[in-house]
């Protein structure tokens, strides 16, 4: 049994291995057929074109047209000729190779049929074939040729016999040659569909198949695209034939296809605007009358949702361009389906730069055309961009996106635009019209206008950093000019393109700063005049013109009340007082030779120095703080009120860039992907860290991490602020007498910056669904603002700050150093002991001796931990830090007693006092009024009454101490003089 089975299946293999080489040798037998049966149709083809090329396109050739329309003719019929040309070579290529493997090989594959493996090549040549011989077509091209050689044609009738089966004597020359240089070509096509259809009802599935089934509705498709360009041709030709000779110059092109007619499918224009529609594959064209318009189809939008009708019973299609809008109107809904349908086919295809194949696509998906593009256009009717050149992104008939505009005359804007309108960041350039310069405007604009920050390079060398409106400067900005003819620079408020408000100029080559009221691009109102020599003065301006009497101090701290002239000059009634008391009352006089006269009082009676006078503040009155730099506020405010969007955040802050370059960066950051930053500040995660980080223990380290990033709206906030300041107390401003300015000044920036936080928080609450809490009472918030904002916004402002202290208590602080210097001739024990230091407190085991040296010689030994403790005073900008410093400085000097004594020891206020003036002489720090005073003035509310306040007093007391040790010795030296 077990052999029988054995039996049976080699048998069942046997059978189905000849089955399988029967069948293998049927496909070889299929195969070998499909091959000679091309190679068959391939030869008599090929000899078909060799008799066309020989009795038909070598005579048309020889023609030489003289007139313009023939020579172009001509061009076309080359053209048409290197086709013809390519496709005969191609058969005569693939006839050699077929007759080769049939005389060599008696295995055929499919991939020696080149008709199927390599279709794409084929059908590429017959698709241009077809295309420039309807070119030809269109421009009627065979009845050009007919007439120039209808004498030859007449004796060679027999010719086009041979190829016509139904030529007559009455058949014209031109459809002679119209049907002999394409019936041939479009026949053999067939053919070849009908050889790979025979061969594919062989095949079993598989990949072979697959192909040759390719390769058969390819070669459809190329059939029915044939079919599709020669009607379109002759459509085109007839249209050209039956319109006027002025249409046809100035429309007719060899490659335009008309697709559709009002005359064969009736529709028409919006009333009056037209008699006659046609629809190319390039242009839509109205005719009316003598005249037309057209349309380039790339920017055509059709609108399928109109419900505006022409008249009633009527419906309609809005087609929308770049300049015009119109409308197109059917009887009946199907022939509205069928106009949009072409109308959307036609346009789909311009702007994919090539037709369908076949010509047109099935209805249904990807019929639509995108209605974002990208395009050129110039701009032709009257308006804003007439005879401009638009280059960019479009949407529904208007540049959207990023685009480039150029006019005539020089200028270009390149940047986004909305709806038709510069809108988002643009780059313009403008021409100047005297010069071979430009003006270079890198700014925010907002529905065609320049709006919110920007930097504009004029083309006489000044640069505006600030805010526009409405094309206009309008809030804060900086205008600077540093050219060397006359460099300045103004900082501070603009409305309507010109200074207004308040703001600081300075004239470098005066040495002046003026820091006051606006009005026109004049100095108007008060203002406070501050010159490099140390002289400032607060006046009365008209027009730039000083008008009434003002305050005039001079750098040897003399104070005049009065009128002057602009070179200072004492003029009129007026007081002069001076540093030591005295006081000159009268009036003034300066004739020339004759120096300054005066007829009045002089009042010696209070002879001393009178800090009101050398000390004097200006400007604290005549500029309240709430009304300097609105401009910046204003655009913060106006920001948050915005709901903080970020498309905005560069429009309302961008005082953190400070060339153009950054400005442009910061956009290219804004707009695009975002970069690996260590904090990420999008807006809305900077709402969402707000929320996060309100409560007491994480928002110090938030709001400093907020106030250091370039990125975060507190950030820029504070960078705007601080541009402002340094131009107000830098340099030249840097005036003893602006120092109360200054103080308040910052301890507002503060405020404001409490405030915006506040605003922040609540707009992203808002936004979460939750309620805000109630409004916090006015002083509570100030003093969270100068709690928690101050400490952290001074690093910013101290060097200009702390110049204003040192100036305001420079003499103070002369006497001090003076004292500081004579009490550092003293050793130690003698310093102890002149400070009143009680003996049982002296740290003399301190005192390290070295051979040779004696302890009543010593210096700098005692408390040297306290003393290098008070030393980092000066490291440090933060008055609370300063305070630690203080109260570390206490810790170590009763940390030296309590060793000393060896007990625990508080010091009282009698020991305190001489044991700290030891260790602030042995400190010996610079400055140390200026220290104090800014302190005091800066430091935490809450910390007035306690242990800092009283240290602070401590110090204060120390080094009031000192001054007058030094004062007591010049008076002593005085008398002893005297006498």
């Amino acid at each position: 049994m077990a052999g029988t089975a054995l039996q049976l299946r080699t048998v069942a293999c046997s059978a189905k291995k000849c089955g399988q080489r029967h069948w293998s040798k049927k496909l070889d037998m299929c195969t070998a057929e499909a091959t000679a049966s091309l190679l068959q149709v391939e030869e008599t083809f090929s000899a078909c074109l060799a008799r066309i090329d020989a009795l038909i396109l070598k005579p048309l050739l020889q023609a030489e047209p003289t007139d313009q329309k023939g020579k172009e003719n001509l061009k076309l019929f080359l053209l048409l000729n290197d086709r013809f040309q390519a496709l005969w070579n191609l058969t005569e290529e693939n006839y050699r190779i077929l007759k080769q493997k049939c005389s060599t090989s008696e295995s055929f594959c499919i991939q020696d049929i080149y008709t199927a493996w390599k279709g794409d090549l084929f059908l590429n040549l017959y698709i241009q074939y077809f295309v420039t011989f309807t070119n030809y077509v269109v421009v009627h091209g065979f009845e050009h040729a007919a007439k120039s050689k209808s004498e030859a044609w007449k004796h060679h009738k027999t010719v086009l016999k041979q190829f016509l089966t139904d030529f007559t004597s009455e058949t014209s020359m031109s459809m002679a040659l119209y049907t002999v240089l394409h019936k041939p070509i479009r026949d053999h096509i067939m053919q070849y569909i009908l050889l790979l259809t025979k061969l594919n009802e062989v095949l079993k599935e598989g990949s072979e198949k697959d192909v040759v089934t390719s390769a058969i509705k390819e070669y459809m498709k190329l059939e029915s695209f044939v079919s599709q360009v020669l009607d379109e041709a002759c459509f085109t030709k007839s249209l050209w034939k039956s319109l006027g000779y002025k249409f046809t110059d100035m429309l007719c092109v060899p490659e335009r296809r008309l697709l559709e007619d009002s005359k064969n499918l009736p529709i028409s224009a919006s009333t009056n605007r037209s008699d006659r529609i046609l629809l190319f594959d390039d242009v839509l064209v109205l005719i009316q009358g003598n005249s037309f318009q057209s349309f380039d189809l790339k920017l055509v939008w059709v609108d399928e949702n109109c419900r505006k009708k022409s008249a009633p019973g009527l419906y309609g299609l809005r087609i929308v361009t770049p300049e015009e809008t119109f409308f197109l109107s059917a009887k009946d809904p199907q022939m509205k389906a069928v106009w949009q349908w072409k109308l959307n086919q036609a346009v789909r295809q311009a702007l994919n730069g090539k037709r369908d194949f076949p010509l047109w696509g099935k209805t249904g998906e990807g019929t639509e055309p995108p209605s974002c593009r990208f395009f050129t256009y110039v701009f032709k009717l009257e308006g804003k961009f007439k005879s401009a050149s638009y280059e960019g992104e479009w949407h529904w008939g208007k540049p959207h996106g990023k685009g480039t505009l150029k006019w005539r005359d020089g200028r270009n804007h390149v940047g986004d635009f909305k709806e038709g309108l510069e809108h988002g960041f643009g780059i313009c350039l403008v021409p100047r019209r005297s010069e071979d310069r430009y003006d270079c405007y890198k700014c925010h604009w907002y529905k065609g206008k320049m709006r919110g920050y920007g930097i504009c390079e004029y083309g006489n060398d000044t640069v505006y950093k600030g805010y526009f409106k409405d094309d206009m400067r309008q809030g804060f900005g900086i205008l600077e000019n540093c050219s060397a003819e006359h460099p300045f620079k103004y900082t501070g408020q603009w409305e309507n393109d010109k200074k207004n408000g308040y703001g600081v100029w300075e004239d470098k080559d005066r040495g002046e700063r003026y820091i006051g009221t606006w009005l026109d691009d004049h100095k108007h109102g008060q203002g406070i005049v501050v010159t490099q020599s140390g002289v400032c003065y607060q006046r009365t301006f008209h027009a730039d013109k000083m008008v009434g009497s003002g305050i005039l101090l001079l750098e040897d701290d003399y104070i005049y009340e009065g009128n002057f002239t602009e070179d200072l000059t004492f003029v009129g009634k007026g007081k002069l007082s001076f540093a030591n008391g005295f006081i000159l009352e009268g009036t003034f006089t300066n004739k020339s030779g004759q120096g300054l006269q005066t007829h009045g009082i002089l009042n010696t009676s209070n002879e001393q120095l009178d800090d009101r006078i050398t000390k004097a503040q200006l400007g604290l009155e005549d500029f309240p703080v709430e009304k300097r730099w609105k401009g910046i506020y204003d655009q913060f405010l106006e920001f948050i009120h915005s709901g903080c969007k970020e498309e905005t955040e560069e429009s309302f802050m961008g005082f953190h860039i400070q060339t153009s370059k950054e400005l442009r960066k910061s956009q290219e950051y804004l707009f695009c992907q975002r970069g690996t930053e260590d904090v990420s500040w999008k807006i809305e995660e900077i709402l969402e860290e707000v929320v996060q980080h309100q409560g007491l223990e994480s928002l110090p380290s938030y709001l400093e991490k907020a106030l250091k990033s370039s990125l975060h709206p507190l950030g820029k906030l504070l960078k705007a602020l601080t541009i402002a300041f340094q131009a107000t107390y830098s340099g030249i401003g840097a005036n003893k007498h602006l120092l109360t300015m200054a103080q308040e000044e910052i301890k507002y920036y503060a405020k404001k910056i409490w405030q915006f936080y506040q605003g922040l928080l609540r707009l992203a609450l808002e936004q979460k669904g939750q309620l805000p809490e109630k409004h916090v009472e006015e002083d509570i918030s100030d003093q969270k603002a100068c709690s928690m904002v101050l400490p952290l916004i001074l690093p910013c402002f101290y060097p200009e700050l702390f110049m204003l202290y040192m100036l305001y208590h420079e003499r103070e602080d002369d006497l001090y150093c003076q004292g500081i210097m004579d009490l550092s001739l003293f050793p130690d024990i003698k310093l102890l002991e002149f400070l009143d230091v009680q003996k049982h407190l002296w740290p003399l085991k301190d005192l390290t001796l070295t051979t040779n040296q004696r302890r009543s010689l010593i210096k700098d030994k005692c408390f040297l931990s306290a003393t290098e403790c008070l030393q980092k005073l000066i490291t440090t900008v933060d008055p609370r830090e300063k305070l630690v410093i203080l109260q570390k400085t206490y810790k170590e000097i009763e940390s030296t007693v309590s060793r000393v004594v060896e007990k625990d020891y508080k010091l009282p206020m009698d020991d305190l006092l001489p044991l700290l003036m030891y260790v602030v002489s042995r400190a010996k720090i610079q400055h140390l009024g200026a220290e104090i005073h800014l302190i005091r003035d800066l430091m935490d509310p809450t910390n007035q009454g306690g242990l800092y306040d009283f240290l602070l007093t401590a110090l204060e007391s120390c080094y009031e101490h000192i001054q007058r040790m030094r004062l007591h010795q010049r008076e002593n030296c005085h008398v002893t003089h005297s006498s």
